[in-house]
This record gives structure tokens, C-alpha cells and sequence, in this order.
């Protein structure tokens, strides 16, 4: 069972051995576990009477606590309880705004359906966009990101989504004078609907239960932030290095982890933030003015500290699909100019060397798991018959007449054929054989991170390295690409790898 639903059971076990954790915050737990599972019990932190807040809304809590079983099975589908609220939210708005507008006997000359039908498709798109710009990623209690920048992104983009539609359609989604007010209204509504969602979360789960990890005085700063400015979170536990972390976590019930020592990243990873990252545990980084300066931009504050998140996932699943959805965009649309140099290519390569034009290797590639990747043969057929060896720039066994191929990269054109079953992508890591990545793991510490994201054609450390860059430095780009991913920035990438393809930097 996740250890967010257990975070959210009637007791908590607090263990009576923890001597660093403050009175005050075991009497505040101790008041949360003895309090009911739906309301959160509100406490000062100078032991002033505790009170039970008044509903949010009247009913909302009994009913969200009968289908909490429900929703808990589909949210481990990808369910997102948002997605009901904000489609109810957004079709209402519509109307809202048409009445506004219109009034009750004045819309445009339209039968009901018209509207209906529109409105409803229009709430497809926006939230279809939604989840692409990760409005349904789930957050952690502490140190969320603000809402409001990402809504109102959003909302543009679809009202953008809903003009293609219209080209499409041949109608508009709704009256056009709409779609400004759609806009900036629908920012507030979607942010009013996560501040909600974040409430009832609390309500029912029980405020974050935090341990601090890091040294004595460290520890006391940031207890006092969390006194002065971020009173729901209770501080259970307190150890100074990652090793006692898993069994406070147990013990506590813990829901939430910051790391106070800037130099602790590497006694939790991958162990054992991978294990509590599984069991809903979330984990905030603290960042100091140095780390700041090399360019962080997902900064989040936690009682006015500055933090980060720990993921041992760098790349959420929406990316992962919207990322997916790029690439089969691109090669649809390009579909004419790449089968036609394939054709061309593939009658040069017989002429040249004769059958067989195309040969499979086996390449370690999403998630670590291993597929045959499709290339031009420009080699000899003994090439491996010593084993698998890399390449090098005037590699001998490279056919005459071919070394220009794999000099502009031509030669990896059939793996299109790996993109479109999904095996690959346009833009990613290059994947490598297992006999070369079980060497280089063994000596690059993370190197099967770059097994998070699908392999791509071309990438990062192809266009800014050479082909004779360590593995540790390719390492390096595909990591950076990994974290800043963007369908702008795999465009990007695309257009300069053309430039790399026509001056055969290699």
C-alpha cells in the first residue's frame, strides 16, 4: 500500500527513542493521529487550544471521503480527480460567459446543440492541454510550484488549440469576443481548483509530516521557518545523515523529506530515494546561493527556504507522451523528404556493397530494455566476428565509399522505422550496445539514468560533442537534456543537427 494512504490512517506510531524530535511537534502529531481522518486539527505552536476548521463546503468532505476507495484505484491509472472538476468548471464558465454576454434570449442565431457541441469539444482541447503542461502532475505537500503562470500558459495555448479547430471544423468553438474573458477567467478557475484540490488533500490526509535531514544547527533554522511561516507541517524527526532515514521514515509515517545539507545529494541517491520516491515520499532539496548561480530555474520555497525537487524520475509522464506525440507529428509531416532519402540511400548502399543493405544490432534503450536498432550497412560482414568494439573516425572496417555516410550521419536514417513503432525517438541519447553499456556503468556513476527518456536519432551530446567525447561528458549533455526537456528545445536540436549532417562535424 502507498505510504500516502497509510500517512492518512487514524494513529501514528512515534518512536520513543527519537530524542531530537521538539515536544511541541510530538503533541501536534500525537493531536492529528487521535483527530479524525477528514478534517486537519490546527495547532499553534505555542500550545495554544487546538479547533477542527469548519467545512470548506458543506458536504464536500463526506463525499469525498465515499469515494475515496474509488478514486484511490484509478488515481494509480493516471485518474486525476481534477479532471472532473476543471471539465465542469470550464464547460460552466462557457455558458457563464455566453449568459453574460447574451443574456437568455439573445445568443447568435444557433440551434443548442451548436453550443453544446462546441463548448464540449473546446473543454477536450483545453484539457488535453492541461495535462501537457503538467497541471495534473502530482505535487508534493511541501513546496509546490505556484499554479497561476502554468494556468494561464495553458489557457493561451488552447484558445490557440481552439483556432486550429477551427480551421479543421470550419466553425468556431465558441463566439469569438468570448475567447479573451474564456482566458483570464479560466486561469482563475484552474487555480482556484488546485488551491481546493490542495485543501481537501490536507483535510483528509492530515497536515505534511516532515524529517529534516542535516546537521544540529541547520536543523533548528529550519525549524523555526516552519514555526513562523508554514505552521501546517509538523517536523516528526530529525537525523543528521541519510543512512537512519528509511527506518525514521517507517517509524514516523513520515510524508515529506528535506535535506538541509547541500552536499547530501549523494547519500540518497539512488538509494534510498528511489524506495520512499515509490512509497509517495516527496523529497525537497535545499539549495544555497551557489548552486543558484549555476542557473536553477525550478526553485521552490518552503517556509521562505529555497528548495528543490528530488525525483529519481527526471522526466514526468506527460512528458514522455507529449514528447511522443512531437515525434510522430514531425515524421508524418516529413514523411515525403525522409522516404525519399531512405530510397535513395538504400539503392547507393546496394550498389556499393551489395546485399545485405540494411543490418540490426541490439541496442539498450527505454527503461534499460533491449531492441534491434536499424542501420545502412557501411561495414564488412566480419566486423564483430572479435566482439563488439566502438568505432572509431578511420575505422578500417568501414566499406570504400561509405565513411561519408557515417560521417553526416546517414547511416542511422532507417531507425525512423524505430521511432515509428515507438522504440525510438527523434531526439534523445544514442542507445548503445549492452556489452558497452554494462563497461561504461561501470566506471560513470548514472549512466543508466539516460535510460529514462526513449534513445533518440540524434541529440544533445551529438550536436554540441564529437564522437570521440567520453561517455562521462555525453553523460553530462543527455542529463541536461533530460532536465530542461521541451518540444522547443527538440526542435532546436533537430535544426542544428541538419547543420552538423551538411559540415560532417563529427
Amino acid at each position: 500500500m502507498p505510504r500516502r494512504l497509510e500517512a492518512a490512517a487514524p494513529s501514528v506510531t512515534l518512536n520513543p527513542t527519537m530524542a531530537k524530535v521538539a515536544p511541541v511537534d510530538r503533541e501536534r502529531a500525537a493531536a492529528v493521529s487521535d483527530a479524525p481522518s477528514g478534517p486537519r486539527v490546527e495547532g499553534a505552536s505555542d500550545g495554544a487550544e487546538q479547533h477542527v476548521p469548519p467545512p470548506v463546503v458543506p458536504g464536500t468532505e463526506w463525499f469525498v471521503r465515499r469515494i475515496h476507495g474509488p478514486l484511490n484505484a484509478m488515481w494509480n491509472r493516471g485518474f486525476r480527480f481534477l479532471f472532473v472538476l476543471d471539465a465542469v468548471a470550464l464547460l460552466a464558465l462557457m455558458f457563464g460567459i455566453n449568459l453574460l454576454r447574451f443574456g437568455t434570449a439573445g445568443w447568435p442565431d444557433n440551434p443548442p446543440s451548436f453550443y453544446v457541441g462546441g463548448f464540449a469539444i473546446a473543454t477536450a482541447i483545453h484539457l488535453a492541454v492541461n495535462y501537457f503542461f503538467g497541471l495534473y502532475e502530482r505535487e508534493p505537500r511541501l513546496g509546490h510550484r505556484p499554479w497561476l503562470p502554468r494556468a494561464f500558459a495553458a489557457m493561451v495555448i488552447g484558445a490557440g488549440m481552439q483556432a486550429v479547430a477551427f480551421v479543421v471544423l470550419n466553425r468556431y468553438l465558441m463566439p469569438r469576443g468570448n475567447l479573451v474573458a474564456f482566458a483570464f477567467s479560466g486561469t482563475v478557475v484552474l487555480g482556484l481548483n488546485r488551491g481546493l484540490s490542495r485543501i481537501l488533500a490536507i483535510r483528509r490526509q492530515g497536515p505534511p509530516k516532515v524529517i529534516l535531514v542535516g546537521p544540529a544547527a541547520d536543523a533548528r533554522l529550519a525549524r523555526e521557518h516552519l514555526g513562523d511561516s508554514d505552521r501546517d507541517a509538523i517536523v516528526v524527526g530529525q537525523v543528521e545523515t541519510p543512512a537512519e532515514l528509511e527506518a525514521m521514515v517507517d517509524s514516523t509515517q513520515a510524508t515529506d523529506v528535506l535535506l538541509l545539507d547541500v552536499t547530501a545529494f549523494g547519500s540518497v541517491f539512488p538509494q534510498p530515494l528511489n524506495t520512499l520516491e515509490d512509497e509517495d515520499i516527496g523529497f525537497l532539496q535545499r539549495v544555497s546561493a551557489r548552486e543558484t548561480l549555476l542557473g536553477l530555474q525550478s526553485v521552490r520555497q518552503v517556509a521562505g527556504m529555497p528548495f528543490v525537487r528530488l525525483r529519481s524520475h527526471a522526466v514526468p509522464s506527460y512528458k514522455l507522451r507529449l514528447k511522443r506525440l512531437v515525434d510522430l507529428v514531425l515524421v508524418i509531416v516529413f514523411s515525403p523528404l525522409w522516404l525519399l532519402a531512405v530510397s535513395g540511400l538504400s539503392l547507393y548502399v546496394l550498389a556499393r556493397t551489395g546485399r545485405p543493405v540494411l543490418f540490426s544490432q541490439t541496442r539498450v534503450g527505454y527503461a534499460g530494455h533491449e531492441f534491434s536498432v536499424v542501420k545502412f550497412r557501411t561495414m564488412t560482414h566480419d566486423t564483430e566476428l572479435a566482439g563488439a568494439r566502438p568505432s572509431t573516425n578511420t575505422d578500417p572496417r568501414v566499406m570504400r565509399g561509405m565513411q561519408w555516410m557515417r560521417d553526416m550521419r546517414l547511416d542511422e536514417l532507417p531507425q525512423l522505422w524505430n521511432v515509428i513503432r515507438g522504440q525510438m525517438s527523434l531526439v534523445g541519447p544514442r542507445p548503445e550496445r549492452p556489452e558497452l553499456v554494462a563497461a561504461i556503468a561501470s566506471r560513470v556513476p548514472g549512466y543508466v539514468l539516460r535510460h529514462e527518456l526513449p534513445p533518440g536519432l540524434t541529440g544533445l551530446a551529438q550536436v554540441y560533442g564529437r564522437y570521440s567525447t567520453d561517455a562521462e561528458y555525453k553523460l553530462g549533455y543527455d542529463l541536461q537534456y533530460m532536465v530542461n526537456w521541451s518540444a522547443v528545445l527538440d526542435v532546436q536540436i533537430l535544426v542544428r543537427t541538419v547543420w552538423v549532417v551538411i559540415t560532417r562535424r563529427v
